[in-house]
Formats: C-alpha cells, sequence, structure tokens
C-alpha cells in the first residue's frame, strides 16, 4: 500500500480489456494520482501527443498496456498496421519516458513473440531460438523490439524498464467481435448464439489440435501490478497460469458450460496458429512472488456469466418496459 501511496501513475490502455483490472487494482492498493490516457485525446503513435501527455502527468511509474491486438484472423488481415502501430507507440513512449526523467516503466509484450517452435514450458531463454509464427509474427517482433530497447537503455542510461510475457487472456470485458476476438471469447460467443438460434452446429477454426495456456485477466493484472512493485531486472519475465490444453478439448468444454448440445465442425482450412503454448512461469514466482490463482473451468464460468448477463443488459436497454 505504501509502494502506490505517493506514486504518480500513467497506465496506457488503462480503459481496456487488461487495463480496467490493472487500474481497478491499483487503486485498491492505494494509488492516488493516476492518470488513464485515452486514444482520441493522447495518439501514443504520435510524438508531441506522447511528449503532451508525459508533460502534463508527469510519472514517476508507468504501465504500458496499450497495444493494437486481435486474433489469427486479425493477424493474418492486418499484419502491417499490427507492426506498425505497436512499435511506434513503444519505442516513442519509452524514450520519450527515459528523457523526462520517468523512474520505471513496465511493458506488457505478448507470448506471440516466443518461436513458432518452442520446447515446452516456454522458457525465457528460447525467446530467441527462432522465428515467430508467421500470422503473428509481425505483432509479435514489434513487441519483442522493445524488449530489446529497455535492455539496451538499461546498459547505456540506466532506465529502469521491464518487460513482463503475458500469455492468451480471458475474462469479463474481454472482446466478443468474431471479427477480432480471440478462441475463449468467439467460442463463447459462437455457442451462445447458436443455443438460442437452434442451430445444431458451430464452426470453429482449424483442427483443434494446437495447445494453447490461458490466464484469466485478474490473475494477470495482478501479476503486472506485483512486478511493478518488486521486479527490477532487464530479463524477461513469463505470466502464464501453467495449464496447457488442446483447443479441441477447451472447445468441448466451452460448449458444455454454455449448454450448447450440437455438433463442432472443423475448419482445416483456416489457420491453427503457433503448434503449442505453455510457459514455464516458476520465474514470476521466485523473483515477485506471483502464482495465478484462478482455474481455467472456473475462470470460463465467470466469463461466460459476464457475457450472458452483457447481452441481457443489452436487451433491456433496446427494450424498455
Amino acid at each position: 500500500m505504501t509502494f502506490w501511496k505517493n506514486k504518480r501513475v500513467v497506465v496506457t490502455g488503462g480503459a481496456g480489456f487488461l487495463g480496467r483490472c490493472v487500474v481497478r487494482l491499483l487503486k485498491e492498493k492505494g494509488c492516488r494520482s493516476l492518470f488513464v490516457p485515452r486514444s482520441r485525446d493522447y495518439d501514443l503513435r504520435n510524438l508531441p501527443a506522447i511528449q503532451r501527455l508525459l508533460k502534463k502527468t508527469q510519472p514517476d511509474l508507468i504501465i504500458h498496456l496499450a497495444a493494437v491486438v486481435g486474433g489469427i484472423g486479425a493477424n493474418r488481415e492486418n499484419p502491417g498496421k499490427f507492426l506498425y502501430d505497436n512499435l511506434m507507440m513503444g519505442i516513442q513512449l519509452i524514450e520519450e519516458a527515459r528523457q523526462q526523467g520517468v523512474k520505471k516503466i513496465v511493458v506488457a509484450g505478448t507470448v506471440c513473440a516466443y518461436p513458432k517452435f518452442t520446447n515446452v514450458p516456454f522458457k525465457e531463454d528460447d525467446l530467441w531460438n527462432g522465428y515467430p509464427e508467421e500470422t503473428n509474427a509481425p505483432y509479435g517482433l514489434a513487441k519483442k523490439m522493445l524488449l530489446v530497447q529497455l535492455q539496451a537503455y538499461r546498459q547505456q542510461y540506466g532506465f529502469n524498464g521491464i518487460y513482463l510475457l503475458p500469455v492468451n487472456l480471458y475474462g469479463p470485458n474481454d472482446n466478443f467481435d468474431l471479427k477480432s476476438s480471440h478462441v475463449i471469447s468467439a467460442l463463447i460467443r459462437k455457442c451462445v448464439e447458436a443455443k438460442k438460434r437452434g442451430q445444431k452446429k458451430i464452426v470453429a477454426w482449424g483442427t483443434g489440435r494446437p495447445s494453447r495456456e490461458f490466464l484469466y485477466v485478474e490473475d494477470a493484472a495482478e501479476g503486472i501490478v506485483t512486478a511493478a512493485e518488486k521486479y527490477n531486472k532487464p530479463e524477461p519475465v513469463n505470466l502464464g497460469s501453467g495449464f496447457e490444453i488442446s483447443i479441441k478439448d477447451l472447445t468441448y468444454k466451452i460448449t458444455r458450460l454454455t449448454g450448447f448440445q450440437g455438433k463442432i465442425r472443423w475448419d482445416s482450412s483456416l489457420p491453427d496458429g503457433q503448434p503449442r503454448r505453455c510457459l514455464d512461469v516458476t520465474k514470476a514466482k521466485k523473483e515477485f512472488g506471483f502464482k495465478a490463482r484462478t482455474t481455467l473451468d472456473e475462470g470460463l464460468k465467470k466469463t461466460i456469466q459476464w457475457y450472458l448477463e452483457s447481452l441481457a443488459s443489452k436487451s433491456n436497454r433496446s427494450f424498455p418496459r
């Protein structure tokens, strides 16, 4: 509580899916001076906007969560945009933070930065052992360059920047737009809509053979805030649950939890993405005591419940009594 009491903190992306949880947790921990820049006011791809932001807020600490991101389909359709936007936001923000004397910056990277064929579980030392999976590579490489920048700035300028590697996130307030969503939110929406319409099948991407690890969004926020308090080293740190599940098993789990009893048609013409993803999470536990607390079943139930309640709320607003 005392760590945050007199800190001036900026959370980029603080109005987003992960950012909301981070901001809420910071307030609970006693952070009194907290600023969340909105993209309409501060376009972080634009250097003058970053300079204006830092001059106005004069932060002691920045948590950089802002990102342009999506699922496999969105990555495949926007490789140039995802590379440019994420690279420009991060590189300019880090440079201006250094120049303006910010004491610390926390940068959220991505599991997409890991090589396509990485031994499981992914260890932080494996990060440079190959090229990322092709559909995610522009986004993953853009975010990975921010690690290089932070390490170079620490070496030359003594600038305290840390880099975290969250695995795939899910939870309430996730993006449920089928054009840009990730796998869990997309499957939840498909199952709920199919059940409501009486459809007998849904279509899932790929073969279902790849595996993934998922981290509940509130656990991710706890890991980020704890690292901001306690971690001050140049090496990247994984944030995950340490639990791996195949996409096929995940899909059947979601159909069961949503009550959808139809069939799954696997469209193998659509990409699978990276073959496997599962992180070695021992460093986060060792360095700053972080361990995920929410099981996948528990997190899925909470996410499905939130989605159903959000649909009901929208329906009530559309048809007032």
